[in-house]
Order: structure tokens, then C-alpha cells, then sequence
């Protein structure tokens, strides 16, 4: 993997992070998890956005479960604290001090 694309899948990893830390539940299924990173420049397919999942879970920040055919993420405890800045995990970005 180049430096640009490891680059760019930490930075996904984030943002699909936050995302899930916004939720009420802190659950999100692929296909909003896909839409999310649309919106901030990240146009990817399904299967990039199921190998961050992977990557996250395979790094302690969410859950997944499978719903039939669609994979549905939830935050852990330690997806939390990194989001909150109060612990880091490699292999993800580290967020921006809230301003």
C-alpha cells in the first residue's frame, strides 16, 4: 500500500468513526457508513468500506454483526476514548482537538 492510500484509509477510518460515535446507539450499517465517507471526499465501493470495517474491528474500535447480507458496525469502548482523544489507536487517524 502506498503512503497516499494508507494515508487516505486512516482518515476513513475516522470519519467513519465519528460517525458512529454521533449515533444515539453508536451502530451503522455499510451502505450509510458509504454515504458518510461520500460526503467528505471519499468516493470508495462496498468492499473498500467492509475492509475498513474489518480494519476497526481487527484494531478494537467497533463491533460488526452480519444482517444478512449487509455488516453493521457498532463503536466500542476504546473507539469511544479514541474519538474523545483520551487513548490513540495506530492505524487510525488521531482527531483534530475539538475548537
Amino acid at each position: 500500500m502506498s503512503n497516499f492510500e494508507e494515508f487516505s484509509a486512516r482518515d476513513a477510518r475516522l470519519i467513519m468513526l465519528r460517525g458512529l460515535h454521533a449515533q444515539t446507539d453508536g451502530r451503522m450499517n455499510e451502505k450509510l457508513l458509504t454515504a458518510l465517507l461520500e460526503t467528505f471526499g471519499h468516493h470508495r465501493s462496498r468492499d473498500y468500506v467492509r475492509t475498513q470495517m474489518l480494519k476497526m474491528k481487527e484494531l478494537g474500535a467497533v463491533t460488526i454483526v452480519e444482517a444478512g447480507t449487509v455488516m453493521i458496525a457498532t463503536i466500542t469502548r476504546a473507539g469511544i476514548d479514541h474519538v474523545e482523544r483520551r487513548s490513540i489507536i495506530a492505524g487510525i487517524d488521531r482527531p483534530s482537538p475539538e475548537a
